[in-house]
Formats: C-alpha cells, sequence, structure tokens
C-alpha cells in the first residue's frame, strides 16, 4: 500500500518548516500512511508536472513565490483564498482518472488566531510591511476585524499604499500595529530588518513578524527595545498548517 503524499511548493526550500512540521506530527500522534515531501519548482509552470508525476499526492501547501501564481492552475477557490486572491493551501481530489485541484488560504485562520489575543483597544490602525501573497491574507484579517490599513511598499503603485520615506513619528504612533510580512531578517540574513523610524515606536505599539526564524528578528528586537508588544510567525504557522491537516482529511 502506497503512502498518500502531502507535499510543500515553493523556490527556494532551504529553510522549510513543513516538511520539518509534518515528519514530527506524523511521528508523535502515531499517524500512519502520509508522507510530506519538498518540491522545489524553479517556476510556476513545473506545478503541472508535480500533479502529474505524483499519483499518490492529496494535497499541498504553497509558499513564497507562488501563493498568487499557482491561482491560474487550480480548479476551484474557496471564498476565502478567492475574495483576497493568494492560496498557501491546495486539496487535490482525484476521482476515476480525473484530478481537481482546489484553493484555500490557512494564513488567514493562523493570522487571526494569533493576532486576537494581543490587540488592545487603542490599535485600530495598522501598517503592512511589503504586498506580497501572505500581505493579502494580513489585511483581510485586519479588515475583517475592524483595523484601518495602509500598506507600506518600496514602490507604492495605489492609494492604499505609502512609501517607507513616507513613516515618520506621527505615522508610527498612529498606526500602532505593524505587521512585517517581507522576507526582510529571515535567516540566514538576520542582520537586516525594515526601514522604519524605530526610534518613534513606544508600549502602544504592537510589531508582528510573520518569519519564524529567527525566533526573534532584528524587526522585533528593535521594537522591543522601544517597550512595544512583539510576536513572531511560529504560532501562525503551526495554526496554518494544522487547518490545512483538516482540509486534506475533510
Amino acid at each position: 500500500m502506497s503512502n498518500k503524499v502531502l507535499g510543500l511548493i515553493g523556490f527556494p526550500l532551504t529553510h522549510s518548516f513543513s516538511a520539518k512540521y509534518f515528519a514530527e506530527k506524523f511521528s508523535k500522534e502515531g499517524i500512519e500512511g502520509y508522507k510530506y515531501q519538498n518540491f522545489e519548482i524553479p517556476t510556476i509552470e513545473d506545478f503541472k508536472a508535480v500533479i502529474k508525476n505524483n499519483p499518490d499526492l492529496v494535497g499541498l501547501n504553497v509558499t513564497i513565490p507562488y501563493k498568487e501564481k499557482v491561482i491560474p492552475f487550480l480548479d476551484e477557490l474557496d471564498d476565502e483564498a478567492k475574495e483576497i486572491g493568494a492560496v498557501n493551501t491546495i486539496k487535490i481530489i482525484r476521482k476515476n482518472g480525473t484530478v481537481k485541484l482546489k484553493g484555500y488560504n490557512t494564513d488567514i485562520y493562523g493570522f487571526r488566531e494569533t493576532l486576537k489575543p494581543l490587540l488592545q483597544q487603542h490599535q485600530y490602525k495598522a501598517f503592512i510591511l511589503g504586498t506580497g501573497g501572505a500581505a493579502k491574507a494580513v489585511e483581510y484579517v485586519l479588515k475583517k476585524i475592524g483595523l484601518d490599513v495602509l500598506y507600506v511598499s518600496r514602490n507604492p503603485s495605489s492609494k492604499k499604499e505609502i512609501a517607507y520615506t513616507d513613516l515618520n513619528e506621527f505615522a508610527v504612533q498612529d498606526f500602532s500595529v505593524i505587521v512585517n510580512s517581507t522576507p526582510l531578517g529571515m535567516f540566514p540574513k538576520v542582520d537586516v530588518c525594515p526601514e522604519i523610524p524605530y526610534q518613534f515606536l513606544t508600549d502602544k505599539n504592537l510589531l508582528y513578524d510573520l518569519i519564524y526564524n529567527p525566533g526573534e528578528t532584528l524587526f522585533m528586537k528593535k521594537g522591543k527595545e522601544q517597550g512595544a508588544n512583539t510576536q513572531n510567525g511560529l504560532g501562525m504557522l503551526k495554526l496554518q498548517a494544522e487547518k490545512a491537516w483538516e482540509i486534506w482529511n475533510q
């Protein structure tokens, strides 16, 4: 009896959390009949071959840079993934020789559940640093909770985006929640961080970094030095993984 295969697509996948997480989960919970593997694909065009050449594949996670690019290859999206235009989980349904691919976004669940306990009453405006696929899930959650949101981008291209150079004392105190959705500060380049005016942060700020390796990024460290509350992306990652597992086994 062959194993059901789960996996991760992205590029590069040198520091993937998912494979290790699921291997430990299967071992700890005595789950048999599954294996999890990485599919490092240099271009999204290689996605079709992954599906075709792995007949036991029943589910995929999707990471940088394919959360948006994978959508045209899917047959169906769940409502939230459709609304935000980003997918991080795919369910593969094989029946009578046909293959159906449905996309979901479990980042939404992971981010929402880890953010809610941290929010304070005065925090009703948020900056999102970066504008990639992960940022879309963050924006969706923040708006649903009722926060005003602005993106901070190196090249602002719409009314809901401002430049890093626009950030000043007033801005970072008014928009007291700041979420880093960029890869800046991620292992191995741990000595970099987004260019925001850290000196103006206070204990009224919450800095949430989607990065989980290292456990404390330079972005978080600099915030903490000013008294800000900080959170990394590990809890979010674990919750989104559990939600994906739930979807694959529905």
